[in-house]
């Protein structure tokens, strides 16, 4: 499995989108800087997805993630992929028995297919939203983790890098 945390919140990007011509759409946009973050884990080879809301990003954050993936897998080994993140690799984190961790490269993102699934969450769920409040980023969180769980041959298609396929 391949795991990343990924910050969501009230300030938006305004993206293209389609409309009728001769009209110019009207996207709202704002910089207000809230955030929560979303802890997720992929497995290329089914589509299945653990997903994890948190308020930060922090070793406490990165723990409790973990146990929710080791207990989600308790009767599997499950080698999850991440990054070095100072989290990742703190001395008080407690790795799970069940939970083995390999880390990337150091800069090296595109080798993480979790990270293309943070855009596709970032384009289908939160294109062109000005959240009026942290809880409606996370009902919208929600509503993204029910869209990537209810399409694991998306998250298939999103994730399937040609290397990872060679070694399964």
């Amino acid at each position: 499995m391949f795991a990343d945390e990924a910050r969501f919140g009230r300030m938006n990007r305004p993206r293209p989108c389609w409309a009728s011509g001769g009209t110019r759409p009207a996207v709202a946009s704002q910089l207000i800087r809230e955030y929560i973050y979303l802890y997720g884990a992929v497995s290329p080879k089914d589509g299945t997805c653990v997903y994890l809301i948190m308020p930060t990003s922090n070793t406490a954050c990165f723990q409790a993630f973990l146990d929710l993936v080791a207990r989600t897998f308790a009767r599997q080994d499950v080698l999850l992929v991440i990054d070095g993140a100072p989290n990742h690799r703190c001395s008080a984190l407690v790795v799970p028995d069940n939970i083995a961790l390999l880390f990337l490269p150091p800069y090296s993102p595109e080798l993480n297919p979790k990270e293309n699934l943070w855009d596709e969450i970032r384009e289908k769920i939160f294109k062109n939203y000005a959240l009026k409040s942290i809880d409606a980023v996370r009902r919208k969180l929600e509503q993204a983790i029910l869209y990537i769980e209810h399409n694991p041959e998306t998250v298939q298609s999103i994730t399937s890098f040609p290397y990872i396929v060679k070694s399964l």
